[in-house]
């Protein structure tokens, strides 16, 4: 069972600011993705490359029936991750054992669609070879690929973006407005200085500034923030300033490199201490992030106790509540468990394992793979003020040289005893924002902060002058990731799950980043163990197990020790590779799951392993054995630590053998408990696959109106979590059970928008007979009903759906009744017809064909087409003269039978 959550936008990006106009490149880059396959947008860094990427895509995005989608790779550093997170912005869900690559490919063969890869430079291979795989297993696909450097593809198409252009300060500029540079400057200096425009007093000096900009647009953004505290001519005064310290370096330099650095670095001088140390920090966050994480990441002392990993030995009362003793906070004390109720459930899930752990001294102790630093007894070290004089410049041999301090270059901000506190982070953020550095976006959960690329490089650079400061600000992100993501786990079986797939989502750049973080440094392996471990969850439910097998495999082969953390490590990965097809590798990782966990004790882990090993074989369709495990794993009742997902998910399985056996009484007797245990913790994600199992027990007894109402219920919570897999599966159960209530048109409606879906997971339906026999029949009845054609007519209806529409329909639309079922005609079915569809269905009752609706109500006969065919859809018919007769019956009172029985 996993699915998927919901995941940052892949679409195209939202424009918050204007955007300056590049006629040229955006007509060179329409014609050149018209002849061309592969088309890159060259430039160095802060020109604009993404923006005209996103311009160029909005223009032709109608050229490609399955869309335009966009891989935001700035956060991602890891080549191995590049087709995942092509694979996520497609919105595909596949779960084979076929490597990623190979598996995009296939799911992506025959579609037309715009694939836009930002931020190539640093995975130019990776990039390269997903662009290649694209272009060779593919007709319709086509990628725009921005990078700083070429992909160096045979089939490459290169648009170098160059600056905007900008006239002579000392020539005419009475047309002024007519240069991009120019219009940029004054378009931003007015979002600070509100009426700020271009006159003949300042046009020559804002013509000068931006030429010594190069024209560079991020430079020539970052200038006029200043325009709060400065003018024009002050402006181009300091920035003169600052240009010709960074170019007294080596000539040979290139000129757009100092340009973008001097504009960085002066942004950056005009920060207070307080900011610049907080830009630094926040650089090794990978991507978006909200308050919370920053003021986590940079404050020194937050003032709350700190629960996360640390450095140094670690005392058993710090992973441990029971010290010494070895207890688990998960795990009831002698004499008597403690349990939510009366029930048997726990109060809490496993948070931290068992043992105790010796990490890594941050003084260069043994093994620690970091030099000395020269703190104070229990105090951390500062990161020092970043001045102008010690900024890094060329030096006149190619390399870099850092200057010398010079007299006069303390800060005005001394860090105090106990360094940086998190209301200090606030207002530095504040002012970040203030000054450009960070851009403010709405995310989950409320605001969030993001750092243009350029700015997070900056920044990383003035983080690594100070010795052990990168080490740690990484260590405090990933010990911050590993509570919060804890603290996610607790919360799991419970309300809220929708706000939680969200965040991590949003999150999953800086998951990535503490995840390779531990596993890279030394020391810290069984920390990035212990995350992936406890992200089951995320891999499982939000339809991430090949990425959490990815990082699994890291861990378990930094970790070969025996543990409570490996002891997880190996049932989480035995249930991901079950859920990618791999069964062998998933009965191995499951028995040696179960085999650590009982050498170490650990009964909550054990039951994990046997719920692993349970689910295998229910897929490998040894149903009498499935059956015999599950009924023993629910007869034990629930052990101390198990996480009540799975205590939830082990009454699931058993359910679901014994619906597939025939035995569907006892199926909806297991059901009906696993729902109370779901509706008292207001659990949705386990309580979506007990409601399906339910429905298909109630299939099995023919009783169609509760089956349908079951499976409705259930697709609502699994749009709800966003569970793609779930919502396929629930879609062609509603299809079969409408076809046996005789709704063949809504079932071929249902059954399109299924077979959408599939197609982003798998459109043989994983080669299950099962499922695809019950298709297969949907789709005979439907058409021997309603006719080939007619039954097209509406399978491509609902293949053009979006998934929130097509849930929509299936939830707001009840099939109709079957002939045999207690429903008088004509009754009062809640099919609600729009104000538009219901004037459309009287004018087809008076006999009007589509254009002459189309003429009487002044739209265009492909929308009269269109709500025509909402209108058979909805009321589950077949042809016009339908459409008539109910009209006419809705004009006239009828008695409604007694609904008993019915949904």
């Amino acid at each position: 069972m996993g699915g998927s959550a919901p995941r940052r936008d892949h679409r195209l990006p939202v424009e918050t600011t204007s955007f300056v106009d590049r006629r040229g490149e955006l007509t060179q880059g329409r014609e050149l993705l018209a002849r061309a396959r592969l088309v890159t947008l060259t430039g160095p860094g802060g020109v604009g490359k993404t923006r005209l990427a996103a311009r160029i895509a909005a223009r032709v995005q109608r050229a490609f029936p399955d869309g335009v989608r966009f891989v935001h790779l700035s956060g991602l550093h890891d080549p191995a991750l590049v087709p995942l997170a092509a694979a996520d912005a497609l919105g595909l869900h596949d779960h084979s054992a076929q490597p990623p690559l190979d598996a995009l490919v296939e799911q992506v063969r025959d579609r037309r669609l715009l694939l836009v890869v930002d931020n190539c430079e640093h995975l130019a291979a990776a990039c390269a070879q997903l662009a290649a795989a694209l272009l060779h297993g593919t007709e319709g696909v086509r990628v725009l690929a921005t990078s700083r450097h070429r992909l160096g593809l045979t089939e490459e198409h290169l648009l170098e973006v160059r600056p905007l252009p900008v006239p002579d300060p000392d020539g005419d500029l009475s047309a002024a407005e007519g240069y991009p540079a120019l219009t940029l400057f004054a378009d931003r200096a007015a979002a600070v200085v509100p009426g700020f425009r271009l006159t003949p007093d300042n046009r020559a000096s804002v013509a000068r500034l931006c030429r010594r900009l190069d024209g560079l647009p991020l430079a020539i953004e970052l200038a006029a923030v200043r325009m709060r505290v400065l003018d024009v001519d002050q402006l181009l005064d300091r920035l003169d300033d600052r240009y010709r310290f960074l170019t007294t370096g080596s000539p040979a330099a290139l000129p757009r490199h100092q340009t973008l650095r001097a504009a960085v670095a002066w942004s950056h001088d005009l920060c207070t201490g307080p900011e610049q140390l907080v830009w630094a920090r926040l650089s090794v966050l990978a991507g978006s992030f909200d308050l919370e994480t920053a003021e986590a990441v940079c404050a020194d002392s937050t003032g709350e106790p700190d629960t996360g990993w640390r450095t140094g030995a670690a005392p058993a009362e710090a992973l441990l509540p029971g010290g010494a003793r070895g207890a688990r906070p998960d795990v009831p004390p002698p004499g008597g468990a403690r349990f939510a109720d009366g029930t048997g459930e726990r109060a809490l899930p496993v948070q931290v394992f068992a043992g105790t752990v010796t990490l890594p001294q941050l003084d260069g102790g043994p093994g620690s793979g970091l030099p000395p630093m020269p703190a104070p007894a229990g105090r951390p070290v500062p990161l020092p003020v970043m001045r102008p004089e010690c900024l890094i410049v060329p030096s006149p041999g190619g390399g870099l040289t850092l200057p010398s301090p010079s007299a006069g270059s303390e800060a005005d901000w001394t860090p105090r005893p106990g360094g940086l506190r998190a209301d200090e982070v606030l207002d530095a953020v504040a002012g970040l924002v203030d000054k450009s550095v960070l851009c403010r976006e709405p995310g989950p959960g409320g605001v969030r902060y993001r750092m243009l690329d350029t700015l997070r490089q900056y920044g990383l650079e003035q983080l690594r002058r100070s010795v052990g400061e990168e080490g740690a600000a990484r260590r405090r992100q990933r010990d911050w990731t590993l509570r919060s993501v804890e603290a996610c786990e607790r919360g799991w079986f419970g309300p809220g799950q929708p706000e939680t797939v969200a965040r991590l989502r949003a999150d999953r750049d800086n998951l990535r980043a503490a995840l390779d973080f531990s596993l890279s440094t030394p020391g810290e392996a069984r920390a990035g163990l212990r995350l992936a471990g406890t992200l089951w969850f995320y891999w499982h439910a939000c339809g991430a197990p090949r990425e959490g097998l990815y990082w699994l495999d890291r861990a378990l082969a930094a970790n070969p020790e025996p543990t409570p953390e490996r002891a997880r490590g190996l049932w989480v990965a035995g249930l991901l590779a079950a859920a990618t097809q791999d069964f062998p590798r998933g009965r191995r990782h499951a028995r040696d799951a179960l085999a650590l966990a009982r050498l170490l004790g650990d009964a909550a882990e054990a039951a994990h392993a046997e719920y692993v090993i349970g689910v295998l074989r229910l897929f490998g369709d040894d149903l009498p054995g499935a059956l015999r495990h599950f009924e023993t794993t629910v007869a034990r009742g629930p052990v101390p630590g198990q996480h009540l997902s799975v205590v939830g998910l082990d009454q699931v399985e058993l359910a679901c053998a014994l619906g597939f056996l025939g035995e569907a009484d006892r199926a909806v007797e297991v059901c009906e408990r696993a729902l109370g245990l779901c509706e008292r913790h207001g659990e949705l994600w386990v309580r979506s696959y007990v409601l399906r199992i339910l429905a298909l027990a109630h299939t099995v007894r023919r009783d169609w109106a509760r089956a349908e109402r079951h499976a409705r219920e259930a697709l609502r919570l699994k749009l709800a979590v966003h569970d793609v897999i779930g919502i396929a599966l629930t879609l062609d159960l509603l299809a079969s059970i409408a076809t046996e209530r005789g709704a063949h048109r809504h079932a071929a409606v249902l059954l399109g928008g299924a077979d959408r879906v599939w197609a982003d997971i798998d459109a043989a339906r994983w080669g299950a007979r099962t499922l695809n026999a019950a298709r297969r029949d949907s789709e005979e009845r439907a058409c021997l009903a309603l006719g080939r054609d007619a039954f097209e007519r509406a399978h491509r209806r609902g293949a053009g759906l979006g998934l929130a529409d097509l849930v929509g329909q299936a939830l707001q639309e009840p099939a109709r009744p079957h002939p045999r079922e207690s429903r008088a005609p004509h009754d009062d079915t809640p099919v609600r017809l729009t104000p538009r569809e219901t004037e459309v269905a009287r004018l087809v009752a008076e006999g009007l064909a589509n254009q002459q609706i189309a003429d009487r109500l002044v739209i265009a006969r492909r929308t009269a087409e269109g709500h025509v065919e909402r209108i058979l859809s909805k009321l589950g018919f077949s042809n016009r003269s339908q459409i008539a007769a109910w009209v006419t019956a809705q004009r006239r009172p009828v008695r409604t039978a007694n609904p008993e029985g019915n949904p």
